[in-house]
């Protein structure tokens, strides 16, 4: 890992530095469906055909400043973006450092294939000009964010999502239910007083529709948006947490089979919007909150050769993927009493709560597939230990990426609070 730390917030150890600024926010959003509809990918292999669409996708941006500092955080709906990608908007954005730009997926198996994945002869489907295009939306939605900032407080929760909306496919009681939510609330303008923007996190995989049934969706968050901004009158962004192995959406019958139905991401979707409603409610309100951001660079050796070939052949070209081994970012956020960490990947639930217990705070956030999303992340000790396990441990990166990325997460958070 390289040493150098990027931070955001150089005030913070001034007695007159950003804590005496005011807090702002901004979002907008943008509209991302093709047309005409595109195939849909829902992982490695050939994208799927598809015939008609159950909502729009999304890219969604809110932006935070205070003092000298100002971060976004970017929610496209995808099954993953990589880097690549997320550079080039990065590039077109001149009002925030490229460092300060967080950019995830949302992970819905209903959207045009990101990663470019090549088939055996190393030739890939995927859509260029779609991603193209898709790239200067994520642009112009954090710039439009950026114009809009406004004075805000926070509301800041985190809790226990109750109902039936997630489960662990492998191991039914293995997963995390607790939800956070980050709530920014006007404080000035006709709106004061109300929401400009709700973050959702909580670790889930979207694939109520998956890849296979001919329809293109940003699957159940789809609803959840629409339920959080009928409900606040601001703008829903999702975050993904740590849903590897294999979270999904409970959509379970009593006789055994599944409600793979729009219906079905309706109703998940809205039961986590309503949920996430509830758990901010009679959360405080921050008047004064802090706001930093720091990046540094992690490598991760890639072992897997089916990941290798990924990484080689994509015209999606990555291009910090040199001698079998690649680099990717991670970011730490504070952001009033919440804490944040980002994931380049689908981490186990084991991981996730490892992290979170270590993170010394009531109001940990996970940010999976963030900045970048190599596939699934495990610890060695699971890694290729039993059958359940044989496929996220083919479509990992290797055995010691999950053990990588614990480790040096928690050194940073260690020279973090020594500062």
């Amino acid at each position: 890992m390289k040493t150098a730390l990027i931070f955001g917030l150089l005030l913070i150890l001034l007695p007159f530095g950003a804590d005496a600024q005011v807090m702002k926010a901004g979002a907008a959003v943008r509209v991302i469906t093709p047309d005409p509809l595109l195939p849909v990918s829902g992982g490695v292999g050939k994208p799927k055909k598809t015939t008609e669409k159950k909502g729009d996708l999304y890219a969604r941006a809110m932006v935070f400043e205070k003092g000298n500092v100002r971060i976004a955080i970017v929610s496209v709906d995808n099954l993953g973006w990589t880097s690549a990608l997320g550079d080039r908007s990065r590039a077109l954005i001149k009002s925030i450092p490229a460092e300060n730009i967080l950019i995830g997926a949302t992970h819905t198996h209903s959207a045009p294939d990101a990663y470019g994945f090549p088939d055996e002869n190393g030739k890939s489907l995927a859509d260029l000009p779609y991603l193209d295009w898709c790239v200067k939306q994520i642009a112009a939605a954090v710039d439009e964010a950026v114009s809009r900032l406004a004075p805000v407080s926070l509301k800041i929760a985190v809790g226990d999502a109750k109902g039936k909306i997630a489960y662990n496919y492998y191991a039914e009681q293995l997963y995390d239910p607790r939800c956070g939510v980050i709530q920014a609330i006007a404080e000035t303008g006709k709106n004061k007083g109300k929401p400009i923007v709700t973050l959702v996190n909580y670790a889930i995989h979207p694939e109520v529709i998956g890849s296979g049934r001919g329809i293109l969706s940003p699957d159940l968050c789809g609803p959840l948006y629409e339920r959080i901004e009928q409900r606040t009158g601001g703008v829903a962004i999702f975050m993904n947490g740590a849903q590897g192995g294999m979270v999904t959406a409970d959509v379970r019958l009593e006789d055994g089979k599944e409600a793979n139905t729009w219906e079905e991401c309706i109703r998940i979707g809205n039961l986590l919007a309503d949920e996430a409603l509830r758990i901010v409610e009679t959360a405080e309100v921050q008047k004064d909150p802090a706001l930093f951001c720091a990046a540094r660079e992690i490598d991760f050796p890639v072992d897997s050769e089916m990941m290798r070939f990924i990484l080689k052949n994509s015209p999606v070209k990555i291009t910090q993927f040199k001698d079998n081994v690649v680099t990717t970012r991670l970011n730490y956020l504070a952001i009033g009493t919440a804490k944040v960490l980002t994931i380049p990947g689908e981490a186990l639930p084991n991981i996730g709560f490892y992290v979170k217990r270590n993170m010394g705070t009531n109001h940990a956030f996970l940010f999976g597939l963030t900045n970048d999303a190599f596939g699934y992340m495990l610890t060695k000790v699971d890694f290729n230990s039993f059958k359940r396990y044989d496929y996220v441990s083919r479509t990992s990166l290797g055995e010691m990426t999950g053990e990588i990325y614990m480790s040096e997460v928690l050194q940073w958070l260690g020279e973090l609070s020594a500062r």
